[in-house]
């Protein structure tokens, strides 16, 4: 159960200094990685009475010092603040990165931690690094904190799953691929996504399938195309469902889409909100002779739903 924290948008909003212990990083995703990292600091933190805070950036850095792809993310910006919140942070930072802030100068932005904080302890990984041209790596923020009182903590070991780090980059790749159980090994959790359910084309009620169609947030990285077995989570209860993601190429779908079927149910949900799980794809996307064909496709669909939500 998530203890209580606060969520400030900016160091300037948080309302009293006291001895804090800061984790600065993007933490996208909240991986296995990150999870290692804010916990060991959260046990220092409580171990030595002082505030265990997270500042991660918004929006992400490379989106605005590179040219990515519009899908990037792997959680929208509310789930990662609580993702960051279930490791035990009291204090969470969503600062702004944009080309202001991309100019501050790393000791300037480490007199605005101690000034805003009160910081005791930065953490990061082995390569951590602030300010402007990332010049305030590891060696240059240990003899800032030698001259300005504070101590840098880095992790030195890796967290690795499957023989590899645990990383946004690999959760990414895998993600892209369609590879649940690397993504979900990497994340030491279902990979969720969730918004609100909106009308479609309503053509899977027409062959006995209807899908809760979900409109999520435009810059989120979504599994690559197919159909997968997911959980779909509404009002407090859980059901197993058969989500396609992608074109529908059978029926010109068009767009993008994230459509569910979920099993035994049959309720007017248009307008509110469910959240997948990902559980593991049963095939990619596919174009079929017809609607028939792609009916008797879908039932196989969901009879492997049933076996591998069992």
């Amino acid at each position: 159960m998530t203890q209580s924290f606060v969520r400030v948008t900016h160091l300037s909003e948080v309302d009293h200094k006291r001895p804090t212990y800061v984790a600065i990083g993007s933490f996208d995703g909240v991986h296995l990685g990150h999870q290692a990292l804010l916990r060991a600091m959260v046990a220092r933190a409580r171990q030595d009475g002082a505030r265990a805070a997270a500042l991660t950036f918004f929006p992400h850095p490379r989106r605005v010092m590179q040219t990515l792809p519009a899908r990037f993310y792997l959680t929208t910006l509310d789930d990662r603040v609580q993702l960051l919140a279930e490791q035990g942070i009291d204090l969470i930072v969503t600062h702004p990165f944009d080309d202001e802030v991309r100019q501050i100068r790393a000791a300037d932005f480490v007199d605005q931690l101690l000034a805003a904080l009160d910081m005791r302890q930065l953490w990061g990984g082995n390569n951590i690094a602030l300010g402007y041209k990332r010049e305030g790596d590891v060696p240059f923020l240990r003899q800032q904190g030698a001259e300005k009182g504070f101590t840098v903590e880095t992790m030195t070991d890796l967290v690795e799953w499957d023989g590899a780090p645990a990383s946004s980059r690999r959760v990414r790749e895998a993600l892209a691929a369609g590879d649940m159980a690397t993504v979900n090994g990497c994340l030491g959790r279902r990979h969720s996504v969730r918004g609100p359910v909106v009308k479609g084309d309503q053509r899977g009620r027409t062959i006995g399938f209807p899908t809760a169609n979900l409109a999520l947030w435009d810059e989120l990285l979504l599994p690559g195309y197919g159909v997968y077995a997911t959980y779909a989570a509404i009002h407090g209860r859980r059901f197993a469902a058969a989500t396609n993601v992608g074109v529908r190429p059978t029926v010109n779908g068009g767009g993008v889409t994230i459509e569910a079927h979920l099993l035994d149910f049959d309720e007017d949900i248009y307008g509110e909100e469910v959240r997948l799980e990902f559980v593991g794809r049963i095939r990619p996307e596919m174009k079929f002779d017809g609607l028939a064909a792609l009916k008797g496709q879908i039932m196989a669909d969901v009879g492997e739903v049933r076996r591998m939500a069992r």
